[in-house]
């Protein structure tokens, strides 16, 4: 009788869940800032049915697959949040999904997640206090009883068929931590938008996540597979699925990490080097709003708590290149990171790689500085970057905007006082306030390739001139040197400083 009124033990199930009560009216006010509450447009987000229809961004080939992973249990752990419940179960086999769990962390309408408690497979458990992502994630975890776990951020959108694939490469190797392509939910109009298929996920020496695209042996390995999985030095952190026994065996997350930031940093090290891997899966996607800021506080300010987490992941798993980091953003040294006592030993407990395996073996387009270096990286000026313009020898440089992809923004001020890119080095035309600047082969002892840097770092001058690096006709064709001054277009300043 019960389920012929579609109510289980209490439960509703979600198709009849009334999300208009659920939802009610907006609670933006008239001349109030919709993106206060969130960082994304409240008032579009209140429009919207919890289980709309988005466009299917898959390739085709994905469209053609079978799914009948019927013996795989599934848990996911995420926020309290309308969107993610409604999207997995609409859009996941009901015999997938065993259970969703939302953490509430301690936030300030503990009703919300109470009445997403009502609908079937729902779970709701509220900290007490303020704990952060990573605990409220093993909590969540703690709590599940499957055993495959999801997790998914508070701002998602499950796409069609997004989780049996995942699933699969899990079921396959237990070892393996995958992750869907992420496209992107626009934080102003929520619009759906399909993110590019040859992404993986990277970092430069400042630790700070961003996306590449694969290398060009990467997509000839593939065979012009489109939807081949993609294996990834980073993952973003938001979404992924994990086998539980390995999660657990694999050290959970490290629990004195605070709040947000530093977390998929830690999880992607740990995973390579302990003997798994990481991967992204084409056939699978999942939209993510990208917001501007962040709707929530830090104690002591996020770049404190974010600069804390990713110490103590530097400190545990990159050895003697964590100084890259140091070398990178400096600050980060004057803040504390707590004891890594149990981390270490966990590392050790597990046989972990170094983080010299990691960079040959995993992430091999980070190029770690040379020892004749003493800055390296992206030469940057405001916005933009020094860049070759796909020029060679005797071609003239320019700015670009910054790509954070090295190649040809990637430069290095040497002992020597070359600054070079691969072979060839910023050579003065002659020595006269307006010269160009071209790109020549490297050679040892010619003067027009002397730079140094001088005013703390922030400016370069040609030694035999004692003319400056000058950007202001870059419009115009090229570089030049001017006489030093302090116009933003000599201010010039590379990713690493490797010298006090």
């Amino acid at each position: 009788l019960a389920s012929s009124f579609h109510v289980l033990l209490g439960k509703v199930r979600w198709q009849d869940f009334d999300q208009d009560l659920y939802v009610g009216a907006t609670v933006v006010r008239p001349g109030q800032d919709p993106y206060a509450r969130n960082k994304f447009n409240q008032v579009e987000s209140d429009k919207l049915r919890m289980d709309r229809s988005v466009p299917d961004t898959r390739h085709d080939q994905s469209r053609l697959r079978s799914h009948s992973l019927s013996t795989l249990k599934h848990k996911h752990a995420f926020k309290p949040s309308s969107f993610p419940v409604f999207s997995v179960l609409k859009k996941s086999p009901a015999h997938l999904v065993k259970e969703i769990i939302l953490v509430d962390d301690y936030s300030d309408n503990p009703e919300d997640g109470a009445l997403l408690g009502k609908m079937e497979k729902v779970r709701v458990l509220r900290n007490d206090r303020r704990e952060g992502l990573m605990r409220s994630r093993v909590r969540g975890a703690d709590a599940a009883t499957a055993s495959v776990l999801t997790f998914l951020d508070s701002h998602c959108e499950c796409n069609e068929h997004w989780l049996e694939p995942l699933l699969e490469r899990v079921a396959e190797d237990k070892t393996r931590v995958v992750s869907p392509i992420i496209d992107v939910i626009n934080m102003d109009n929520f619009q759906y938008v399909g993110a590019s298929a040859d992404l993986k996920g990277g970092f430069d020496w400042n630790l700070v996540f961003k996306w590449d695209y694969m290398t060009l042996e990467q997509r000839r390995a593939r065979q012009g597979n489109p939807i081949a999985p993609i294996k990834t030095p980073m993952i973003a952190g938001g979404l992924f699925v994990m086998d539980k026994n390995y999660f657990e065996e694999l050290g959970k997350y490290d629990m004195m990490m605070d709040v947000w930031g530093g977390e998929n940093l830690e999880i992607s090290f740990r995973v390579w080097q302990c003997g798994g891997g990481l991967e992204i899966i084409p056939c699978s996607r999942v939209g993510h709003v990208f917001r501007k800021q962040h709707p929530y506080t830090f104690p002591g300010g996020s770049g404190t708590v974010f600069a804390r987490n990713t110490r103590r992941a530097a400190e545990v798993w990159m050895d003697d290149f964590k100084n890259f980091y140091y070398a990178a953003v400096p600050s980060a040294r004057n803040v504390p990171y707590g004891n890594i006592q149990s981390r270490l030993e966990m590392k050790k407990r597990l046989g972990c790689k170094p983080f010299k395996w990691y960079l040959e073996n995993v992430y091999p387009e980070l190029r770690v500085p040379d020892h004749q270096d003493i800055a390296f990286g992206a030469l940057q000026q405001g916005q933009n970057c020094l860049d070759t313009l796909g020029h060679f020898a005797d071609g003239v440089v320019g700015v670009y905007e910054c790509h954070n992809a090295g190649g040809n923004q990637e430069w290095a001020l040497t002992k020597d006082k070359s600054v070079k890119h691969m072979d060839l080095c910023l050579t003065v035309v002659d020595r006269t306030a307006g010269s160009q600047i071209k790109l020549q082969g490297c050679r040892e002892n010619d003067s027009r390739q002397k730079w140094e840097q001088i005013d703390n770092n922030s400016k370069l001058r040609h030694v035999g001139s004692n003319l400056c690096l000058d950007s202001r006709s870059a419009r115009n064709g090229g570089l030049t040197v001017e006489v030093c001054s302090p116009s933003l277009t000599q201010q010039w300043k590379f990713t690493l400083n490797l010298q006090p």
